[in-house]
């Protein structure tokens, strides 16, 4: 009698566990800035996107594939380009930022515009961090172009596919502006005169600020162009996260797409 009891125990357990990692919410990536398609369906930059708008993470497919939505029907808007997708200006070379919401040991990132690979980065198998980035050169192309990034799985046979549609040579400076050094003004030398008023002295128990930033206070809602400490507990569509990695939050890495960055708690 025991062994016909705990047989289908056991079976049991192993289905909720193989269901349990099975859950596409907890994986895996895409190309947040500059912003590929998925990511500017999440923001509602781009409407009536369907499922994507609410997993930009999960266009996976096998390796080898050259589609916007790594052949996944209900992804299918992603390789429709009469969506008039918003363009992001660049320059000759662009930076490209990945959040993964799952590190899966990584083979390769490659980048196309067409069938040509204008980059290549070797992961060897390593365990890449929470976000990603990339700099390519776009030197020999110019007006717009859509750019194909894939994310090669080491130990398995699939890849992630994400489309960046920019303007090469555009204004505005790119997606990742140098920015702008300004020379120190010039001081012209004037007679020296005597202060009328004293300059204050700073008394020896007095303090300079510990911070420039107040610390985030418990509790609060998420907001893009916050620096996060490990500890941080936020709210976000009315849960609260605990930010598991210190950062400064942009769009599209809000809490419920970037569990690697937050923890629901």
């Amino acid at each position: 009698m025991r062994r016909t009891v705990v047989y289908p125990l056991v079976a049991v357990a192993a289905v909720a566990g193989s269901l349990w990692f099975a859950d596409p919410a907890s994986a895996h990536g895409y190309v947040s800035s500059p912003p590929s398609r998925q990511a500017l369906c999440a923001r509602g930059v781009v409407a009536d996107c369907g499922p994507i708008r609410y997993e930009p993470q999960s266009v996976e497919g096998p390796k080898g594939l050259k589609s916007c939505n790594a052949g996944l029907s209900q992804f299918a808007v992603l390789d429709d380009d009469s969506r008039n997708w918003p363009a992001t200006p660049v320059g000759t070379s662009v930076t490209f930022n990945w959040v993964l919401t799952a590190r899966h040991a990584t083979s390769t990132w490659e980048y196309y515009i067409g069938n040509t690979r204008i980059a290549q980065f070797n992961d060897g198998g390593r365990q890449p961090n929470a976000t990603v980035s990339h700099q390519v050169s776009l030197a020999g192309y110019a007006g717009r172009q859509k750019i194909l990034a894939v994310w090669n799985i080491a130990d398995t046979a699939n890849a992630f596919y994400n489309c960046v549609d920019v303007q090469i040579g555009g204004s505005g400076g790119g997606a990742n502006p140098t920015p702008t050094k300004t020379a120190p003004p010039t001081r012209n030398p004037s007679p020296t005169k005597a202060p009328t008023t004293p300059a204050p002295s700073r008394s020896a128990t007095t303090k300079p600020p510990a911070s420039s930033k107040p610390p985030v206070q418990s509790g609060a809602a998420w907001a893009a162009g916050t620096t996060y400490r490990v500890g941080d507990v936020v709210t976000y569509d009315g849960r609260r996260y605990q930010c598991r990695q210190a950062h400064t939050s942009i769009y599209t890495w809000e809490p419920i797409y970037t569990l690697a960055l937050w923890l629901p708690v």
